[in-house]
């Protein structure tokens, strides 16, 4: 009941309007998220069901769930947004993203951040990382941002025989003869790639692309070393597309499945509340993998065009004198 309200209430996601429009008590609806322990795990079991466990791209990414107006509530804080482009107040909930095979793509593992746990973004990557694997997913291949590109977490993926593709800052430096090192935004890179010795890493393949006026660089690992020379533009550009695939899923979990909008203020309530947002994610994904709708925006579109069209229905009656006198309307 708790996803459907959040998948179909365009505007207060609240524990009074679940009462108002289910007829049920609003201390029921409280309880509920009081009550419940949901956990990532639970996420994966609802995901896993759905995808190929092996052989795919697992992606890694934060996104900050705007709570500018909170007073008092646990687990908010003050994040970078790249939305706003600046630091603003809010949660920060970190996300394992997995596109398998055959284009299905789901969150399998994810954490709130939480400052009282004293951990770090790449505290909590590492620990989701070593849970899904335990989990039983098997992917090729692990994609990031810069965020996450600290030698550390390279070499831990690096150990788990995966290949990767992460986002480096443009100072970041790299050598492409013994004894020289240089910053990989001063180099000249060819569209499909350049082998360099990525420092205190070893061998990748280096990248780069353009956004507007944005230049971005991209080091790829490939397990097999041969498989370097036969990697070009066109591989990059496939993994680079799934990468990107989260920035859609952020998108869609803040507009479609309204996991910003709550009022509970306790740590459980909100864990269990963005829990709720995200399996409603995963069976919005479910509809369109089986054709029961062709786009999540559309079909939240349609939920309300029939209540719309009775509106207005009922509005025009008694008030045909407003028309013009002496032209009739036209339906354009």
């Amino acid at each position: 009941m708790y996803m459907g309200f959040l998948m179909s209430e365009p505007k207060s996601s609240t524990c009074t309007r679940l009462s108002e429009v289910m007829g049920i008590s609003h201390d029921s609806v409280n309880r509920f998220l009081l009550r419940e322990a949901y956990e990532p795990k639970d996420l994966f079991n609802e995901a896993s069901r759905l995808l190929n466990l092996v052989g795919g791209t697992l992606n890694v990414d934060d996104s900050t769930l705007d709570k500018p107006y909170s007073q008092h509530m646990e687990l908010v804080g003050h994040f970078w947004s790249g939305k706003h482009h600046r630091v603003v107040k809010g949660l920060n909930l970190i996300t394992l993203y997995y596109s398998d095979p055959q284009g299905r793509s789901l969150p399998v593992n994810y954490r709130v951040y939480d400052k009282a746990e004293g951990k770090t973004k790449n505290d909590y990557f590492l620990d989701m990382l070593e849970d899904v694997l335990a989990w039983g997913l098997q992917p090729a291949f692990m994609t990031g941002d810069s965020w996450y590109s600290c030698v550390g977490n390279l070499k831990t993926v690096r150990n788990h025989r995966m290949g990767f593709l992460f986002a480096v800052e443009s100072n970041r430096r790299v050598s492409t003869e013994k004894g020289s090192w240089v910053q990989v935004q001063k180099l000249d890179i060819p569209a499909d790639g350049l082998r360099v010795w990525l420092r205190e890493f070893g061998e990748v393949k280096l990248f780069r692309t353009q956004l507007k006026d944005q230049l971005r660089h991209y080091v790829v690992f490939l397990p097999n070393a041969d498989a370097y020379d036969t990697f070009q533009q066109a591989d990059f550009q496939t993994l680079h597309d799934q990468h990107w695939q989260i920035e859609q899923y952020h998108r869609m979990i803040k507009q479609v499945c309204h996991i910003e909008k709550f009022q509970v203020r306790g740590n459980v309530p909100i864990r269990n509340h963005i829990f709720a947002a995200l399996c409603s994610y995963v069976h919005l994904q479910q509809m369109q993998f089986v054709d029961i709708i062709s786009n999540a925006y559309q079909w939240q579109r349609d939920l309300y065009t029939d209540a719309v069209a009775a509106f207005v229905s009922r509005f025009m009656q008694g008030k045909q004198h407003l028309n013009p006198q002496f032209q009739a309307a036209v339906n354009a």
